[in-house]
């Protein structure tokens, strides 16, 4: 396992500010990645965000991969209202959460832009000032959920790694995992056409469940969906989510070998069932690691 990523969830019972946690966590370790999956951008200030995520990735030695996107089917109406945004006129929710990514992206990229006070309270450098903590390479490592082929080209142009959820808009009525791979395909052209120097990185997620004993089977033996299924978002967002796996670790490396999303892909996140507590979850990815991915050839 090389990292723990969380998810963002504002109005819900559990964590929805991320920051104080990845920093504790990174306090805590030495070697793995520390992410979020993700931070719905329509509720940042892209500046206070910038200081947190700066201070969280300095405590971490640099080990933050952030998560970001426009949101997720929210708990409540506007969420984001009750935290004082609002799109500008010709603007929607989405649209104000790509612009507040881009703002935090700029700030990310260290470069001065306040006026110094003539008499401040510290010193100041020469020059323009920039938000501090300033935590060099951070800007490399943000991540764009993105739901369309659109918005991951668009998260190419900026210079984003891809981040992908079992979900996404059903743009072509083609299973979940095929329309997940020309998205792919989509965000590496436009990454090379923006002639990018670095070589960008694309995680997916899934839900997989190896059935190696009693509580297995009994929790996901008969739960998982085994199939895409259709829904809309909203009264004309027609969305496809990704079905799930769980079987006996010889019939998931059969599954999981034609899924050609997981095979574009260089990462994958498991998704795993939190109420289960701890040590189940320990379980659930250990059995991943030792039954499914030596097969698959992940490490």
């Amino acid at each position: 396992m090389d990292g723990a990523y969380f998810r963002v969830h504002h109005f819900a019972r559990q964590l929805a500010s991320p920051f104080p946690l990845l920093a504790a966590i990174g306090a805590k370790t030495r070697n793995i990645e520390i992410g979020t999956a993700v931070i719905d951008m329509r509720y940042e200030n892209p500046h206070y965000m910038a200081e947190d995520a700066g201070a969280a990735d300095l405590i971490a030695g640099g080990r933050l991969q952030l998560g970001i996107s426009r949101g997720s089917p929210e708990q409540v109406i506007e969420g984001w209202r009750y935290f004082g945004h609002r799109p500008v006129e010709g603007e929607d929710d989405a649209g104000m959460g790509r612009r507040h990514a881009e703002q935090f992206l700029e700030l990310l990229g260290g470069k001065g832009f306040a006026q110094p006070n003539p008499r401040p309270m510290f010193p100041n450098p020469p020059g323009l000032l920039r938000l501090e903590p300033h935590s060099e390479g951070l800007r490399d490592r943000i991540w764009w959920g993105a739901a369309t082929n659109a918005t991951a080209a668009w998260a190419a142009k900026l210079g984003m790694n891809l981040q992908f959820s079992t979900l996404k808009f059903d743009e072509t009525g083609e299973p979940f995992h095929i329309q997940q791979a020309a998205q792919i395909r989509a965000f590496r052209e436009a990454w090379k056409e923006a002639g990018h120097a670095r070589t960008p990185r694309v995680s997916v997620s899934r839900s997989i469940f190896a059935l190696i004993d009693d509580r297995d089977r009994a929790y996901f033996g008969r739960g998982v969906q085994e199939q895409d299924q259709i829904g809309f978002l909203d009264n004309t967002t027609r969305a496809i989510f990704g079905r799930g796996y769980a079987a006996e670790p010889d019939v998931l490396v059969e599954q999981l070998r034609k899924d050609e999303a997981i095979a574009a892909a260089d990462t994958l996140l498991l998704t795993v069932p939190n109420q289960l507590g701890v040590a189940y979850n320990a379980h659930v990815i250990e059995a991943i690691l030792t039954t499914v991915a030596p097969a698959l050839g992940w490490r």
